[in-house]
């Protein structure tokens, strides 16, 4: 319809400049028009003016209208626009050869589609006004002759990397224009800003054509998997599974998370409506150490049309490792008692106490050597930080000297220890917390009211952020585990823990007679560590009152300490920024080295020693990151893809710092399967940046003239007229029928 109208497509338009082919002067132009209309809004006001001049006004301003347009038609507009020059051009034509190219609709696959627009006139019309070069595109971009040789088996597409190439054989060739045919996936992320910037420096219109469906129909799609990127061994692991669906609302499925072919974990859910982010938490036990390579997957459904987008793979690196946790008690009770009998059962974790058990003797338990704590409660900082966590039991504040209260400062926040208080008559507002320095680590104020513990019944209930946290589990299903807790043997006693910090979460509240409900469960961030307050001494009841084969004080206490100590970290830190690398070769290496101090250490040599399958083996110096102090960065390739063991070496002065071990598996033709629908918005972004256009395939019969008017190559100036348009004789005829119908209507023709 636009050409119908203005002749020349909407190109011209935008691409091209106006002028007038006569060479006057548009003021010329400007003098002449307002003369004439000068002249005719004299005749008719002279004519009409008794009581007619609205008639008169709108008369005129038609006529004046008309005489500006007839008269800028005398001046010979036209749009002065580049176009390519015939055969002397180079169009290079992009055909997407990637796996998502060969996913089939109503019959039909993508790449089929494409080679039918091919032969359906596109090539023959691209090559009666161009040289024409095809390019299959993958992993890399390559030449081909035609496009006969497309297989849709590349495991990648590189969009952005191809385009980057074409622009660098640009410098050296005339190129006019891109013409990409894809369904828009870049398994590489995108096209990236530095690309674009290129593409439009050197004026190269990209053309995009696009295949595809822009929503599927029937598909079950993963969106994410979330797992921890290490563990303690025996822990119990969340896994986040997001993920959406179209065609099968209202039906059920199943989640399933396995370890090569064994089911760790299952669940059957109901689906939710098409198109909606569907969320669901599993749980499932780590095992042994070392990596653990986890697959989750949604079972696939019958008339699925993608189901290579079902399953993922995560990465846990199971550490081998045993924190120390430091249980002090300042009086013998029932709670560390069985506190130590639950722990003890954990191989994962080694407890050490210490009992005061008259006002000047400590008995000590699970220490390493004979002289080890002799002098109680650490007062330094190698005997402190030789611990991961550290519980606090029935002591009071003033029990710790000014020393042992900083050391515990610099082990929540510099060490990134975890500590835990726990209730008791002598403890939190009791024992004088609310005055001491030790506030600062409470994720509550206590206050100094002194009658704060009450023996009292009091039942516990989660929270929402305690029925979503895995560490509230005592049940696998989130529904009965809320269940579980309320159906738990009351607490003998409870304590008033004080006003919330901002910072603090409530897993648990205790749900009491006389007081209602009070926080029990309490915990929150500090520095690179964490802190807790359970505020009761009664949890023992949990174990004493119910049959023994029921776990429910053990799962708990384990699971406690574990929140404890797990994220507690050594003195050389291994991370990865994910860890599994799809359709990437380039792998970010970074460690954290401290002193014994847990200080940042500038001035330490550390290696990334790599070894993966087929016997690779590599050593990667990293280097010191200018802006983070004691963070190390480098990158390593990886050619071959498999899961990989990373051992983060670091020595100063020729003494080992410490050493930490991190595994990350790479994937090929992974993300191919995922985000099968057409990117549609990808294609039309990279076209309209670049000054190109996006076409469904129906419509390409014009992308060969549309091509001709390009900036980029050997080109030409020429003048379209706009004198001859039709949009200008019907706008004249319009003009001067609506004067006619007018006249008539007013009985004044």
């Amino acid at each position: 319809m636009f050409e119908l109208l203005f002749k020349y497509p909407l190109t011209v338009y935008q691409k091209g400049s106006l002028v007038l082919q006569t060479g006057w002067s548009v003021w010329w132009w400007v003098a002449a028009t307002l003369l004439a209309m000068a002249v005719v809004g004299w005749l008719l006001f002279s004519k009409w003016n008794n009581g007619k001049r609205t008639k008169a006004i709108v008369l005129w301003t038609l006529q004046s209208t008309m005489i500006a347009i007839v008269l800028l038609l005398l001046w010979q507009p036209g749009m002065s626009i580049a176009t390519l020059k015939p055969q002397q051009n180079i169009v290079a034509v992009l055909l997407d050869d990637s796996k998502s190219m060969g996913l089939a609709e109503d019959g039909t696959t993508r790449r089929e589609a494409m080679i039918k627009t091919l032969e359906g006139g596109l090539a023959d019309g691209l090559k009666k006004k161009f040289q024409v070069r095809f390019y299959k595109m993958g992993a890399r971009l390559e030449r081909t002759a035609d496009w006969k040789g497309l297989t849709a088996q590349a495991p990648v597409s590189r969009l952005s990397d191809g385009l980057a190439q074409i622009a660098a054989e640009s410098a050296s060739l005339p190129i006019g224009a891109l013409v990409v045919m894809s369904d828009g996936g870049d398994t590489a992320g995108g096209v990236d800003r530095q690309t674009l910037a290129t593409l439009r420096s050197r004026r190269f219109p990209v053309h995009t054509i696009g295949y595809g469906r822009e929503k599927a129909e029937r598909d079950i799609a993963l969106q994410d998997v979330q797992t921890p990127a290490r563990a303690l061994a025996d822990s119990r692991l969340g896994v986040m599974v997001s993920f959406q669906q179209r065609g099968f609302a209202g039906q059920k499925a199943k989640i399933v998370v396995s370890e090569n072919g064994k089911t760790l974990t299952a669940r059957d859910v109901t689906l939710a409506a098409d198109g909606a982010a569907q969320v669901e938490n599993l749980l499932f036990n780590a095992g042994n150490a070392g990596p653990k390579t986890v697959q989750v997957s949604v079972q696939t459904l019958n008339g699925e049309t993608n189901t290579g987008n079902n399953s993922l793979t995560r990465l846990v690196q199971v550490d081998s490792r045993k924190p120390r946790i430091l249980y002090i008690e300042g009086e013998p009770r029932w709670e560390f008692k069985f506190i130590r009998r639950a722990l003890e059962e954990d191989r994962s974790i080694h407890l050490v106490t210490l009992l005061r058990t008259t006002q000047n003797k400590i008995y000590r338990q699970g220490i390493n050597t004979p002289t080890e704590l002799e002098g109680g409660f650490p007062s330094t900082l190698d005997e402190l930080f030789a611990f991961e966590g550290v519980i606090i039991g029935d002591v009071e504040a003033n029990y710790f000297t000014p020393t042992q209260v900083e050391l515990l400062q610099q082990f929540v926040d510099r060490r990134g220890g975890g500590l835990l208080f726990l209730g008791g008559r002598t403890t939190l507002a009791d024992g004088g917390y609310g005055a001491s320095p030790l506030v600062e680590l409470l994720p509550v104020n206590p206050g100094e009211r002194r009658t704060t513990f009450q023996r009292d019944r009091a039942t516990v209930e989660l929270t929402t952020a305690g029925r979503e946290s895995i560490y509230a589990r005592l049940e696998e299903d989130p529904a009965k585990n809320v269940e579980r807790w309320k159906k738990l043997p009351y607490l003998a006693d409870f304590q008033a823990a004080g006003t919330l910090k901002p910072g603090a979460v409530v897993l648990a509240e205790a749900v009491t007679e006389k007081k209602g409900r009070l926080p029990l469960w309490i915990i929150q961030n500090y520095g690179r560590g964490r802190t807790a307050v359970l505020a009761t001494s009664g949890t023992w009841r949990w174990q004493m009152t119910q049959p023994l084969e029921d776990k429910s004080h053990e799962v708990f206490w384990q699971q406690l300490s574990r929140w404890l100590v797990g994220a507690t970290p050594g003195r050389v830190v291994a991370a990865m920024t994910r860890t599994v690398f799809s359709d990437e070769r380039t792998i970010p290496l970074r460690a954290e080295v401290r002193n014994r101090q847990y200080l940042p250490l500038n001035d330490a040599t550390v290696e990334a020693r790599i070894s993966g399958p087929g016997g690779v083996a590599a050593t990667v110096v990293l280097q010191p990151d200018p802006v983070s102090p004691g963070v190390f960065l480098g990158e390593w390739g990886a050619e071959k893809p498999g899961s990989y063991l990373v051992e983060m070496y670091a020595t100063r002065a020729g003494e080992e710092v410490g050493r930490d071990t991190v595994s990350f598996r790479r994937e090929d033709g992974v993300s191919e399967a995922f985000h099968s629908e057409q990117d549609k918005e990808t294609l039309e972004r990279l076209s309209t940046q670049t000054g190109g256009r996006y076409w469904k395939p129906d419509e390409v019969r014009k992308l060969p003239e549309e091509i001709t008017y390009s900036e980029a190559g050997i080109t030409t100036r020429e003048v379209k007229d706009l004198w001859n348009i039709p949009i200008v004789f019907l706008v004249l005829a319009l003009l001067r029928g609506s004067e006619w119908m007018l006249r008539r209507k007013w009985g004044a023709v």
